[in-house]
């Protein structure tokens, strides 16, 4: 498990921030970390956001992701244990626990624990929860943003379709290659993308409509992006996001074995458990899910379909006894 080097501003400083990015490849989130008498403060510097919680304890964790880089972060739980402030980030692990020991704030760690535990963990959010990423938003693309996409896939295609009609197939995979380290390097990556992968200009409008079509066919359910649940057949469910598969369970109605769907929602929270024939929760998936699309897939795959607004014993016992999460 990865330890970030440096103190982060840690030291006998009473504010912390980052040593570096959540994940290895990840820029290094803009937070600061501060805690007194039992309360945590902490300021998103990029967002100019502040949060501040009374934790029942912190949770320092590594999530090793299936296919993905293992994520690192500090939680703020309450006394159920659900999260009531997330933040993502490489912290030094040392210098959290002096704050909060100094804090009078316990600490517990995810050494021991399984990915699926842990996953399940920060899955089980308080309503109310936050989470602060210290990261600049993502820009939601303009008109203007989409022409200039579509200008620079034409054009993209266009020399590739030269080069290649001329035998200069070769001198297409170099500038490629070139591409590829302009689209690292640069901050308009979406702009380089599309020219130096022109089929993705086909490619994507095309896969979107195969999925939707799929959703309607109830043999999937959920956002191209992912999370999504995938019915295989004969018997098995899988919850995928991009190309990989962070989940797979068994349908049937024996315990353990995936029967039932709770779409559910709890104050500010909705979410979608996948539960077995005794009411065992086997996988959460927090967010928003359509009911519709959930009815389709499940009379296609078998499966029983309940919504239902939760009490907090009842979404706090499902939450924390599940087997398994996607966060």
């Amino acid at each position: 498990m990865r330890e970030p080097d440096g103190l982060g501003g840690g030291g006998e400083a009473r504010e912390l921030v980052p040593a570096t990015g959540a994940t290895a490849n990840s820029k290094r989130p803009q937070l600061a970390m501060s805690a007194d008498a039992g309360i945590l403060t902490v300021t998103d510097r990029t967002s100019g956001e502040t949060a501040q919680v009374k934790p029942a304890s912190l949770y320092l964790y590594c999530h090793e992701r299936p296919g993905s880089e293992d994520l690192y972060g500090v939680a703020a739980l309450d006394a159920d244990g659900l999260v009531l402030l997330d933040l993502p980030g490489g912290w030094h692990m040392p210098s959290v626990k002096d704050l909060a020991a100094q804090a009078g704030i316990p600490v517990s760690e995810t050494r021991y624990q399984t990915p699926a535990r842990i996953g399940a963990n920060l899955a089980a959010r308080a309503p109310g929860w936050r989470r602060l990423s210290g990261l600049p938003r993502r820009r939601r693309f303009t008109k203007v943003h989409k022409i200039a996409v579509a200008g620079a896939g034409v054009a993209g295609l266009a020399v590739m379709t030269i080069l290649a009609v001329n035998g200069m197939w070769f001198a297409w995979r170099g500038v490629a290659t070139l591409g590829r380290i302009l689209v690292d390097l640069l901050e308009v990556k979406w702009l380089f993308l599309a020219f130096f992968s022109p089929l993705l200009l086909v490619m994507r409008p095309i896969a979107g409509r195969l999925h939707r079509w799929r959703v309607g066919q109830g043999s999937i359910v959920g956002p191209p992006s992912g999370p999504y649940l995938v019915g295989r057949q004969p018997s098995t469910l899988e919850v995928v996001g991009g190309v990989q598969t962070l989940a797979t369970m068994r349908r049937g109605r024996a315990p353990g074995l995936a029967a039932g769907l709770l779409l559910y929602r709890h104050e500010d929270l909705t979410g979608l458990f996948i539960l077995d024939s005794l009411g065992k929760a086997l996988h959460h998936l927090p967010g928003p899910w359509p009911a519709a699309d959930l009815d389709r897939f499940a009379k296609r795959n078998d499966l029983t379909l309940a919504v239902h607004g939760l009490t907090h014993d009842e979404y706090t016992t499902l939450a924390k006894s599940t087997k398994s999460a996607t966060p």
